[in-house]
């Protein structure tokens, strides 16, 4: 193999970066869809009443919980996991991107792409 061929480009990075993107909204899409399905079949004599508003429950609002209702195959766990896998998708993309800034030796970029990611990580935090 040549030298060149071995070497960290925008390209490469950008590459990298779409596939990543594309296979968390796969991955993602799949996971809500097979939750949707397994709901459809839970609660299929289930009658809604739209009349008054249901938040989601205290155990779909924590990762772990999250995923100890995926382990006991519970539908609206495997949806809210799909949709936390979803908006972690553009949090490894910067996370990646920093990986990527570090191989290409741009000092500038890992430092502002090190704050993108705090400011991310901070936002998504529970008060």
């Amino acid at each position: 193999m040549e030298q060149g061929q071995n070497r960290w480009t925008d390209e490469r990075m950008d590459i990298i970066i779409s596939l990543l993107l594309r296979t968390g909204v796969i991955l993602s899409a799949v996971i809500v869809l097979i939750g949707g399905i397994m709901y459809l079949v839970q609660y299929r004599h289930l009658v809604p009443d739209y009349r008054i508003f249901r938040g989601e429950p205290t155990t779909l609002r924590h990762l772990g919980s999250i995923l100890h209702g995926v382990a006991t195959f519970h539908s609206r766990s495997w949806m809210q996991l799909g949709l936390f896998v979803l908006v972690a998708t553009p949090v490894a993309r910067v996370a990646f991107s920093i990986f990527g800034f570090y191989k290409e030796r741009d000092r500038t970029y890992v430092l502002l792409t090190l704050v993108v990611l705090s400011v991310l990580i901070f936002g998504l935090m529970e008060h």
